[in-house]
Formats: C-alpha cells, sequence, structure tokens
C-alpha cells in the first residue's frame, strides 16, 4: 500500500510542532527547503501497517507569498501530490487561525481542521459545536489537546479512514470564492482589491463564528492576568533582563560552564595526556605526536567543551519560547529594534550572539524579511561571543586590574553599539528598502512540551556541533602547521615559522594602532580560524604556556613577569581589546554566513566589513586616547 502523504499548517503558536513530534517523535529528519534557510521537518510513522509521511511546514498567517515561510507553504501545498492537508487551528483563538483557513480554501485546498488546544479553549470560556462548524465550512474537523499522546494518536485513525474527497466547501464559503473572484477580476488598484478582499474574509470569518462559536462565557484569560506584570510599561523590561541574566547565569555560570570545564580537563588534559604517552610508547614519530595532541585534541576539544554551553543556552531559549514569553519579548523590544533598523523578532539572534554567533547567525531565519535577515546576518558577528570573553577577561585582568569588570563591560557595550550603527548603515545603504510589517500574535502562557524542548534542543545543538567541528578540526590542523614549520622544514623556535611571518605581516597593519608586533599578529590571525585560541596563542608567545582560561588572574600574574608588558601598554592593550571584540569573525562564523545569507560574496563581505571598521574604530581609539595622554 502506497504511503500516506500528510501535511501540517497553521498560524504560529497552534501547538502544530507539538502534534508533529508527538506523532514522529525520532523518526523525522531536519533540513532546508530547496533554495531556502527555512527549516523543513519531515517524520514518518506506521500505523496498522499504514506507511506515513508527515511535513510540519513552516508556520504561517497568510499565504499570500510575501515572506520565505508563506512562499514555502503555499508552492507546496499547490504543487505536490498530497492525501491529507491538516490545518492546525488553536481553538482558544479561533477567530485569527480561521484567517489561514479561508485563505487556503480560496485556493483550492482541501483541509481536515484540527481544533487544537480544546483545554485551553475550556478554561477560557470558549465553546466550539464541531458538527455545526464542519456544517459552516464543509470540511471534517477533530479536536485534539497537542501534549497528550492519547489525543494525537487518536490523528493516526482520522488520517488513515478520512477520504477528503467526500467533503465539499459549504455553500457560504463557496459564495464566498466567487465573491473574491469578482473582486480579482473587478475594476480597481491592486490596494483596494486586496482590501476589498480582507473584507469579505472577515464577513465570512463572522458567519462562521455567529454559526459555530459561543464566546458568552469568555472571561479575562490566565494569559491577560499574567501579562498586566510580565508585559506593562514599567515592569517588562526590568523582568526581561532580570530572566535574560538567569539565563546567561544558568549558561555560563550554574550549570554549563561546570560540565564544560569537567569536559574540558577530560579530553585537553586526561585525554591529551593519555594519547601522548600512547603514541610515543608506540614509536609513532614526534611530529605526528604533536598534530594530534597539540593540533586536533586540543583545538577540537576547545570546541567540544564549549558544546555543553551550547545545549544548555538552546535548551533555555526554547523552554522559554515554550512558555510562550518569547514572543512577549519580541513584543516588548519592537520600538527600541525599529531604531536599530529591524522589528522586535529580530532581538532573539542578537541574544543567541552573546553565547556564540554560529547559532545566533542561524537565528536570523525566523525573521520575515530579506532585509531583516541579512542586517541580521551582519551584524550579530559584532557581539560579545563566549569566545571573546577570556580575551578581555585576560587583558583586563592585566592591565586594568582595579577596573577590570568594567572594561570588560565596556567591550559588551562597545560591541552592542556597533552592531545597532552597522544595522542603521546596511539598512540605509546596502540593503535599503523596507522592512517587514511586524506581525505578531501572543500565545497562551503555558508548561512546555519537553520532548519538543528536547528535540528542537538536540536540532540546534547538533547542527552546531558538525558546522563548529569540522571547520576547527581543518583549522586545528593548519596553526599547528604554521606553528611548528618554517621554509626549511620543522622548528622549535616559534619565532621563526610560518606563524611569525604572517603575524610580522599582520602586525604591519597595525602601526597606528599601537600593536604592531609579530606576536599580536599571530594571535589575530589565530582568531580568525577561532577566537578561543587568541588567548592561548599570547600565552604561548609571551611564555605562560599553554593558557588556562579559567584561571586568567594566575595567568595575568605569569605574564607580568614576562616581556608583554613592553609589547603593549594599557592603551595599546585596551585597543587590541576593541580590535578583538570587532574584527573578522571565526571561520566558523563565517562558514555559517555563507550558508545562511547564500554565497561567497557575502562571507567575504563580512569578513572583509568588519575587519575594516574594527581598524577604524582601533585606530580612533588609540590615536585620540594619545592626544588625551593616555598613551
Amino acid at each position: 500500500m502506497a504511503t500516506l502523504s500528510v501535511a501540517l499548517t497553521g498560524n504560529p503558536n497552534t501547538g502544530k510542532s507539538t502534534i508533529f513530534n508527538e506523532l514522529t517523535g525520532a523518526r523525522q529528519k531536519i533540513g532546508n527547503w530547496p533554495g531556502v534557510t527555512v527549516d523543513k521537518k519531515v517524520g514518518y510513522t506506521r500505523y496498522k501497517d499504514r506507511a506515513i509521511s508527515i511535513v510540519d511546514l513552516p508556520g504561517t498567517y497568510s499565504v499570500n507569498a510575501r515572506s520565505p515561510e508563506e512562499q514555502i507553504v503555499i508552492d507546496y501545498l499547490m504543487n505536490n501530490k498530497i492525501d491529507l492537508v491538516m490545518d492546525v487551528v488553536d481553538s482558544s483563538n479561533i477567530e485569527r487561525n480561521l484567517f489561514l483557513t479561508v485563505q487556503l480554501l480560496e485556493k483550492g485546498i482541501p483541509l481536515l481542521i484540527d481544533l487544537n488546544m480544546q483545554d485551553e479553549a475550556e478554561r477560557r470560556g470558549v465553546h466550539i459545536d464541531v458538527h455545526k462548524l464542519e456544517d459552516a465550512i464543509g470540511m471534517p474537523v477533530v479536536t485534539t489537546v497537542g501534549r497528550s499522546k492519547k489525543s494525537t494518536q487518536k490523528l493516526l485513525d482520522v488520517f488513515t479512514s478520512t477520504v477528503m474527497s467526500k467533503y465539499q466547501p459549504s455553500q457560504i464559503v463557496k459564495d464566498h470564492i466567487a465573491k473574491v473572484e469578482a473582486i480579482e477580476a473587478g475594476v480597481g488598484t491592486e490596494e483596494e482589491k486586496r482590501e476589498a478582499i480582507i473584507e469579505a474574509r472577515y464577513a465570512l470569518i463572522d458567519q462562521i463564528m455567529a454559526q459555530a462559536v459561543d464566546l458568552s462565557n469568555v472571561g479575562a484569560s490566565k494569559s491577560e492576568k499574567i501579562d498586566h506584570y510580565l508585559a506593562n510599561g514599567f515592569l517588562a523590561l526590568p523582568i526581561f533582563l532580570l530572566i535574560l541574566y538567569a539565563v546567561f547565569q544558568i549558561t555560563f555560570t550554574w550549570i554549563g560552564q561546570p560540565i564544560a570545564d569537567w569536559l574540558a580537563d577530560l579530553i585537553t588534559v586526561d585525554f591529551y595526556d593519555w594519547a601522548g604517552e600512547a603514541l610515543t610508547a608506540a614509536g609513532v614519530e614526534d611530529w605526528m605526536v604533536s598534530l594530534v595532541t597539540d593540533g586536533i585534541i586540543a583545538g577540537v576539544g576547545a570546541v567540544l567543551s564549549f558544546v555543553p554551553l551550547i545545549f544548555v543556552l538552546f535548551f533555555c531559549l526554547s523552554f522559554l519560547d515554550g512558555t510562550g514569553y518569547m514572543a512577549r519579548i519580541a513584543f516588548l523590544m519592537d520600538p527600541i529594534m525599529r531604531a536599530c533598523g529591524l522589528t522586535g523578532k529580530g532581538v532573539m539572534p542578537l541574544m543567541m550572539g552573546f553565547g556564540c554567533g554560529v547559532p545566533a547567525v542561524m537565528g536570523a531565519r525566523a525573521l520575515d524579511s530579506e532585509k531583516d535577515r541579512m542586517t541580521s546576518i551582519l551584524v550579530t558577528p559584532f557581539l560579545t561571543c563566549g569566545a571573546k570573553l577570556p580575551i578581555m577577561a585576560l587583558f583586563a585582568a592585566m592591565f586594568f586590574p582595579d577596573n577590570a569588570a568594567n572594561v570588560v563591560f565596556a567591550m559588551y557595550i562597545i560591541g552592542v553599539v556597533m552592531a545597532i550603527v552597522a544595522a542603521k548603515l546596511l539598512g540605509g545603504t546596502i540593503f535599503k528598502g523596507k522592512g517587514s510589517t511586524f506581525l505578531l500574535e501572543l500565545p497562551p502562557y503555558r508548561i512546555p512540551d519537553m520532548k519538543t524542548v528536547l528535540l528542537e534542543t538536540w536540532d540546534k545543538g547538533k547542527g552546531y556541533l558538525v558546522k563548529a567541528g569540522t571547520i576547527i578540526f581543518a583549522a586545528s590542523v593548519f596553526i599547528w602547521f604554521l606553528s611548528s614549520y618554517n621554509f626549511d622544514g620543522p622548528t622549535e623556535e616559534m619565532s621563526e615559522s610560518f606563524l611569525a611571518t604572517l603575524g610580522g605581516w599582520m602586525s604591519s597593519l597595525f602601526y597606528l594602532q599601537g600593536f604592531a608586533t609579530w606576536e599580536a599578529g599571530a594571535a589575530i590571525i589565530s582568531g580568525i580560524l577561532a577566537k578561543e585560541t587568541v588567548v592561548s596563542t599570547i600565552g604561548i608567545l609571551y611564555g605562560a604556556g599553554d593558557v588556562d582560561t579559567d584561571e586568567i588572574e594566575d595567568t595575568a600574574e605569569t605574564m607580568m613577569q614576562t616581556g608583554m608588558f613592553t609589547a603593549f601598554t594599557s592603551l595599546s592593550a585596551f585597543t587590541f581589546m576593541v580590535f578583538s571584540q570587532l574584527y573578522t569573525p571565526c571561520v566558523t562564523a563565517l562558514g555559517t554566513i555563507k550558508k545562511e545569507a547564500g554565497g561567497w560574496k557575502w562571507m567575504f563581505f563580512s569578513a572583509g566589513y568588519q575587519f575594516a571598521i574594527a581598524w577604524v574604530v582601533a585606530l580612533l581609539v588609540y590615536q585620540i586616547g594619545s592626544l588625551l595622554g593616555f598613551a
């Protein structure tokens, strides 16, 4: 028997993805739709010996093809042979959700209508007569509670027993479709026709609501009561900052960092020593031992030890999204983000940028317009990611011991300010044009579905692990080769290596910034490969050995006894920090930019324009600081 194909469509926050995850579990594949970066989710299941393929289409409010999501939904539904299209409707907000339903019926798409979140509708006092709704629309209707395994499993019975050819749109729906066709064929401007069609859609929705839905007992919802505190004008922003602070504490202090430290010790200490001893005992050549231990294990190990932070951060963000609070953040930040040339949705990719630029760039997929998406991709790397923090902490501890916290905080502010400035510049030049309208429906607060949260965490974390691991592996081997060889062959003097030569060439660019040494140039080059390597490169070059970024103060004290102070003054050190904060993203982020932006052009543009901005800002910092007597 042929595989039954099912497509799930509906507004965002209707529980569509929860149903998809319940039905398919781990039997799903995540990719991208051809030509775009929007997630494509396809899952598989079996029921009564029937194979069922389920596609979770992107959540959308309409099918007017104004965004990649809308284009994907309508293209897929119109151009593919699908046995069953299920429109997932939030029962507690049925009037708003029926707008998409009506548009799909206008396109001649037969629908199975799923009234999901029935429990929330009942709590709100929304009563829907299923039989009257079927009569009003002319399509079959089923009810579910998305997080209930029993409820979603009954959908399999519906999928395998529903014959859509038996159903025809009701008379009022047919009359509406004829009216829309008459409007489109009539006289008037496109804007006038669009407004007339929208008016006709709401008129039909009013008819359906009057026939099948009773809202007489609806009162203030629990979500509205919570929003009185969490989304009011005075308390909303402080509460958001506290929640954000808690997320970063969980990620970088309480849970994520301890796991990362343990993993780092396991890989870069225990496994490093064991591998070196085992290879030596096996008679392996010294250069191969060095490549495996100093190159591959040390380099890839640094990335693997960072993975717990990524997974914990994504878990926290997915959990918050499941509660419904993330939509409130976008709503609250919209006025501020519009001043930066983006919409409220743009705040989430920027927030991720404080953890790692890779998922932050990937997070721009959620933005509606191409202008917003590209702008977000190109400004997010200015922010202080976790890999930049050790650079700031080390230099602040060495050169500004009495004001270290303030100096590190200043780097964060500089990153945010430059992201805002760059967004305004890009929005007014390269991506000049009208941005997206900000249409946002606030979902009700709810307890997150942990299965969905864990699947989303794994999906996003796995993507980072694969991309970072492959690129960092190559970068680790490359940086090892540069630091261990010169034109005469292997060398034990790093000052005579390829890395030193390249560092000398790079340093010639920074005479006016105050750090024109080959060591600084080498650190900058290594930072392009991976920002994590800047601190360890500086430590090795200045005689402190392999730097433990968890013991920054001890490292700084060790370096005070070396020649580092002869290479940097307080002003040039601060300037180096500013440059490190702003310059070219690491190769992992650049590779992600290439994929998400759609080509090598944008990757090279990102690398070049950020380097140029960092160079100019560092020049201004050093020269103005010198004029003011700080040198």
